[in-house]
């Protein structure tokens, strides 16, 4: 059997990625704690409750295992509505709590990567017209101030937003997150708005802290016509692609707005990121499709994959993954991969869905694109927003109703990888013999 590795960078951030809703417990001021209490809404009617326990504390024996894996990075998300509970109105005791989490992770050895906004909004923002409300810009920036006044001593990794493009379709396009709306131009004031707000809180966290290294998270889904002879199917594929993965990096880099029937300049926001944030889960095969009304009559599914997730939400499509960081690679930004992981409760996929993935990641360093880092989604099962408990992202299994969690095989696998700074033959023969000719072919 071959003997061989590959090795990332030295310094090279390898980690987990978690979001405060999902994993805190007894948010009970945010927009998702009133989305969950109308029927409906979550599936199977499930709610987060105390999700995985973070804040009574359980984020110590968590943060312990990722450390012991290895892992020398974790990004996490600060809950706005525990920071801001009313307008002009903050708690110094949740920033405390969060100033002791964010310490507990520089203790174990690991570089924060801190998101401020996961998802999850105030109930007065919400009342106040939330997203839509152009106005949401300087509240925001005021947020980011008062938190990256609270943390920079331990954080100088910073990630404004996280999946705007994913907020505004499901939010107000297509209507599974909060505030279940279903129209395209509310779906494009929000982009617009979260554009703004980034943009000043770039510019707040650089006047706070110069040497702060700043950017979003942006959820890159390549997409392919279902049909390729089809020219409904490429048009709807083009319209997508300009909507969903090239409006925030376009406005982000150009200071342009690209909506799909016109460009507008926004020059505030032109220069302001530091790194390019790539969440990547899956690529779609995209399709008109009429009996699909409320997703616009557009048809998106991972399909032509070997492999499909337990609930057919990803398809294993490692040749999408390089495809996106060649893409991601246009904008001339230091590459962090922000998320990237498979719903397996069982845990059979997903040990092939690492490796492969890794091993593409490699590819991309290799031939020099500027990857900095990766974190998995996740380190422990948790609540999947309009999905519940229904996926298990987890390298750990988390018993909801206990709190008790279970290492996952590809936990070990993760860790492995962690220590080696990269992959090795040896790694692949143990955990995915299947894959082992491909990865180091003869």
């Amino acid at each position: 059997m071959a003997q061989a590795a590959f090795h990332f960078p030295r310094g090279f951030l390898w980690g987990t990625a978690t979001a405060s809703h999902q994993v805190e417990g007894s948010n009970t001021n945010n927009n998702w704690w009133a989305w969950e209490n109308e029927p409906g809404r979550i599936l199977n009617g499930q709610k987060a409750g105390l999700a995985c326990d973070w804040w009574s504390g359980r984020w110590r024996e968590d943060f312990d295992r990722a450390a012991d894996a290895g892992q020398n990075a974790h990004r996490m998300s600060i809950e706005w509505s525990r920071i801001q509970p009313r307008p002009g109105i903050w708690d110094e005791s949740a920033l405390d709590r969060y100033r002791d989490i964010v310490r507990g992770m520089v203790e174990r050895g690991m570089t924060p990567l801190i998101t401020l906004h996961h998802f999850s909004d105030p109930l007065w923002l919400v009342e106040q017209g939330g997203w839509e409300n152009e106005a949401v810009a300087e509240r925001f920036e005021t947020y980011a101030r008062k938190v990256v006044e609270a943390l920079k001593e331990y954080v100088t990794l910073w990630a404004t937003i996280n999946e705007p493009n994913v907020y505004a379709v499901m939010g107000y396009i297509v209507g599974n997150f909060p505030p279940g709306k279903t129209s395209i131009n509310a779906g494009l004031n929000v982009m617009t708005n979260m554009v703004l707000a980034h943009a000043r809180a770039y510019r707040a966290i650089h006047a706070i802290q110069p040497q702060a290294r700043v950017g979003l998270a942006l959820n890159v889904t390549p997409m392919i016509p279902a049909k390729s002879w089809s020219p409904l199917d490429r048009v709807a594929v083009s319209v997508l692609r300009r909507v969903y993965n090239e409006f925030f990096p376009a406005a982000l880099s150009a200071g342009k707005l690209r909506y799909p029937t016109h460009t507008r300049r926004i020059p505030e926001a032109k220069n302001t990121q530091d790194y390019f944030g790539m969440n990547y889960y899956t690529r779609f095969a995209c399709a008109v499709d009429l009996r699909m009304p409320r997703q616009k009559f557009i048809r998106y599914a991972p399909e032509n994959c070997d492999e499909i997730s337990e609930t057919g939400f990803i398809g294993n499509d490692p040749a999408g993954f390089y495809a996106a960081l060649e893409w991601a690679k246009s904008f001339g930004l230091p590459i962090i991969v922000t998320e990237n992981g498979v719903e397996d409760s069982n845990d059979n996929l997903r040990p092939r869905y690492l490796v492969q993935h890794i091993h593409q990641l490699w590819r991309a360093v290799n031939i020099g694109i500027p990857i900095k880092g990766y974190f998995h989604w996740t380190l422990v099962d948790n609540f999947e927003w309009e999905r519940g408990w229904s996926q298990r992202f987890g390298l750990w299994e988390l018993d909801v109703e206990t709190q008790a969690r279970r290492k996952r095989p590809s936990a070990d696998l993760y860790a492995e990888i962690c220590q080696e700074n990269g992959l090795s033959s040896e790694m692949v023969a143990r955990y995915t013999p299947q894959l082992f000719e491909q990865i180091f072919p003869n």
